[in-house]
């Protein structure tokens, strides 16, 4: 995760197997590989087919898992989770996956999305006698998974979905069974893979990313289909369609920023994306300069396709410090930009006298990139051009992604020659939508632009009211 506040906020990483003697160890690793999704808190529940035992905790996964932690999560069927906060607060209580005992036994949870209807649900359960112990929009599904009247498990799992509106990738356990669910639209990703065991029988593997099975050896099988519920149990596998199809509508800014640059998802390597965006961009938006810099980690792979297509040198003009903690000690006024200071450093020996192409991946609030074209001026640099390889934000996002308010989106408010004054840039280009989606092509129809259109898969007057009483739920914690 890059942390600027000039960048979404990814949402949530899950990883779940059935079939491995040592579940708990390879969630373990699975949620290590997708710790881009979410370092909030981490969470991972196993089972024996008997026993099921729980540990959550805030933080990083190396940092909540202790060996002693991880001894305790025995069993060969385990499901994992990494949080960061987009409907609740930053809270233990909000930590996943959830766990609970109801009439037909013990279920785990662990949700990647947004449900825009939580809201609504949440007020009909209350209402009804439901007492929750979360601020999330999560623990609404547990609740209607529990008050389903259909008697098997997968029955009520379906009886509860269908009743949701938004994003929803799932994974979810009982004693004995893993289950993985992708929403309709198929906003957020999720992948499915196996691996062999010694003695026999096949280990069935459910995460966010192919990334985390390239770290536990696990084969990549496919993607999960936009609709798809998988069950595995001591059976096997199973597949099912339980939900009326809808437009696939997968979020694009997965390929910009979210996902790590050596997963596949949605059928295309993230890296060769990226780094297609960013020759785009030089096509769409060239300058004359002398070289080209990326802004780290975020705007590596569409720099380099940037400097392939044009011709102008890459260097690493900006230097991140990887070991930046999510808190730190701010001087008072001591330091200007302390907060950006601390995460990158100029090359003042490249970039003197230079004319210079920065690239990052996005501009949101428009405040480090600010920061940024500043550091590089006291640098030297005698031109400051930004390219950003992806087309203006100006509409927030209902379906997973923490983005701002509209009216703190700086595309929304600011013409591009409002915002390069803003940034004091000498030029400003972004990629043009018809860019991005030339980036995917053939495919261009399956994904979400709703953060660049304002054309949401779910009319935005359904979706707006849905997210006042969580951020009400937040304001009264908050305050007590």
């Amino acid at each position: 995760m890059t942390p600027f506040d000039d960048h979404p906020h990814e949402e949530c990483a899950v990883f779940g197997i059935y079939g491995h003697p040592e579940a708990a160890n390879l969630t373990y690793l699975g949620l290590y590989a997708l710790q881009h999704r979410g370092q909030e808190s981490s969470g991972i529940v196993a089972s024996d087919g008997e026993r099921v035992h729980s540990e959550v905790g805030m933080g990083h996964v190396a940092d909540v898992f202790t060996e002693a932690r991880l001894d305790k999560l025995k069993g060969h069927l385990a499901i994992g989770h990494n949080r960061y906060s987009t409907a609740g607060q930053s809270h233990i209580t909000n930590a996943q996956p959830f766990m609970v005992t109801y009439s037909r036994g013990i279920m785990a949870l662990g949700h990647n999305g947004n449900l825009v209807n939580a809201g609504d649900l949440r007020r009909e359960l209350e209402a009804t006698g439901s007492i929750f112990r979360s601020t999330t929009d999560s623990e609404v599904i547990l609740h209607l998974v529990a008050r389903s009247l259909e008697q098997e498990t997968e029955g009520a799992i379906v009886d509860a979905l269908n009743r949701l509106e938004g994003a929803f990738t799932l994974i979810m356990m009982t004693r004995d069974k893993l289950i993985g669910v992708r929403d309709p639209y198929g906003f957020r990703p999720l992948v499915l893979g196996r691996m062999g065991e010694p003695g026999g029988g096949t280990i069935w593997v459910l995460a966010s990313e192919t990334c985390a099975l390239d770290l536990i050896e696990a084969t990549f099988v496919r993607e999960v289909a936009p609709g798809e519920m998988i069950v595995v149990d001591e059976e096997g596998l199973h597949s099912l369609f339980p939900f009326p199809p809808a437009t696939p509508t997968q979020c694009i800014f997965e390929f910009i920023y979210f996902a790590r640059p050596d997963s596949y998802i949605f059928g295309e390597n993230v890296y060769t994306v990226r780094r297609q965006l960013g020759v785009e961009l030089a096509r769409e938006n060239p300058v004359e300069a002398d070289i080209v810099i990326p802004v780290p980690d975020s705007g590596l792979a569409a720099a380099l396709g940037f400097s392939a297509e044009s011709g102008l040198p890459l260097e690493w003009g900006l230097v991140r410090n990887h070991y930046v903690g999510r808190t730190f000690i701010e001087p008072q006024q001591s330091i200007r930009h302390f907060g950006v200071k601390v995460k990158l450093n100029p090359m003042r020996a490249y970039l003197e006298g230079k004319r210079v192409v920065v690239v990052d991946d996005s501009i949101v609030r428009g405040t480090t990139s600010r920061k940024i074209v500043e550091m590089i001026r006291k640098a030297g640099a005698a031109e400051v051009h930004m390219r950003i390889s992806s087309p203006p934000i100006t509409h927030p996002c209902f379906f997973g992604i923490d983005m701002p308010t509209r009216k703190e989106l700086i595309a929304s408010a600011k013409s591009v020659e409002e915002t390069r004054l803003h940034l004091n840039a000498d030029s400003l280009a972004y990629l043009s939508l018809e860019g991005l989606l030339r980036c995917v092509h053939p495919r261009g129809g399956e994904f979400c632009t709703a953060c660049f259109t304002g054309s949401y898969p779910i009319p935005v007057h359904r979706v707006e009211p849905q997210l006042w009483l969580f951020q009400e739920l937040k304001a009264s914690e908050h305050r007590a």
